[in-house]
């Protein structure tokens, strides 16, 4: 299912992929889209570049703000039936190409159901083969005069942001959500509230600090996220303002797999990962039920007395 498609900015609509959110962007003659959701929405997709783009013709790009799973699941339909370039960071190279799976997610961090099954989500890599394009150094936007991409790593070594000056409109991708992702609730009602990437999915806590930080220096006019509806506004700035200085405070994790130790990736894949401290949570768990059985056991044959 997703959401009836919007302008959220001129020449910029909006829609949801259930869970996750893709731009399509008309700059001129040219339009390009920005992610591609879930897998099974490439029909969707087109059909909004259609109706709402007045577009019959392909993009003339595919830009991507990295490749997780609900970020790229209609990509290999859309680029099988387009036939063009997909543009991403050159650090988000091996998941895209067949070289490299994404770090393991941390069901530990999040407090939520999304993130308890974070475990089953798949973490790729997907291979698009030689339509993958590197992003240029210059910072420009193929096809898209008069925007820019921004470096915002953290939840991927290689996710960007995009922003066009203009009108201070900001599609941050997963560097900032405007839903706690890690709710199953908080995602099926769409309440507003700002928060960094969805953390199960984060390896690098204090580069996605740091990139929270960069967007609010930005003082967008309008952000719109991978994860939640649009926002705009004077107490949107002042929400992501608050958001980059709490940071380690409110979003980053105390306990959980990176919250001490990121995880290290470079053009080729992984290259060092902390060690996974869930199985010494669940023995510790395992352990805990034991003896509370066993106590239980005991006060039943009147062993123990309290």
């Amino acid at each position: 299912m997703s959401s009836n498609p919007r302008q959220i900015a001129p020449g910029v609509m909006f829609l949801r992929t259930l869970v996750a959110n893709v731009y399509l962007i008309r700059e001129g003659s040219n339009w390009v889209l920005v992610d591609t959701g879930l897998r099974g929405y490439a029909d969707n997709i087109r059909s909004v570049a259609r109706e709402f783009l007045g577009s019959t013709t392909p993009p003339t790009a595919i830009v991507l703000t990295h490749g997780h799973f609900d970020h790229v699941g209609s990509l290999p339909a859309l680029v099988e039936a387009w036939d063009v370039p997909v543009f991403a960071h050159a650090l988000e190279r091996p998941y895209l190409t067949g070289r490299s799976p994404y770090p393991p997610p941390d069901p530990l961090v999040g407090g939520g159901a999304l993130a308890l099954a974070s475990r089953l989500y798949p973490r790729g890599p997907i291979d698009i083969g030689n339509r993958f394009e590197r992003l240029s150094d210059s910072r420009a936007v193929p096809g898209l005069p008069g925007w820019q991409w921004i470096s915002t790593p953290g939840h991927t070594a290689g996710h960007i942001s995009l922003y066009r000056e203009r009108d201070r409109l900001l599609i941050a991708g997963d560097a900032v959500t405007t839903v706690k992702q890690e709710s199953i609730f908080a995602v099926a009602a769409q309440r507003p509230e700002l928060h960094g990437p969805p953390a199960y999915f984060t390896p690098d806590w204090r580069s996605a600090g740091e990139s929270v930080g960069r967007l609010a220096a930005l003082e967008p006019e309008v952000l719109a996220s991978g994860h939640g509806d649009p926002r705009r506004g004077p107490q949107m700035r002042m929400a992501l303002r608050e958001l980059a200085a709490r940071f380690g405070d409110r979003e980053a994790p105390k306990f959980g797999r990176y919250a001490r130790r990121a995880a290290v990736t470079d053009e080729l894949g992984i290259v060092s990962l902390p060690p996974d401290p869930l199985p010494k949570v669940m023995a510790g768990v395992a352990l805990a039920a034991g003896l509370a059985l066993s106590l239980s056991h005991a006060r039943g044959r009147g062993v123990a007395r309290y």
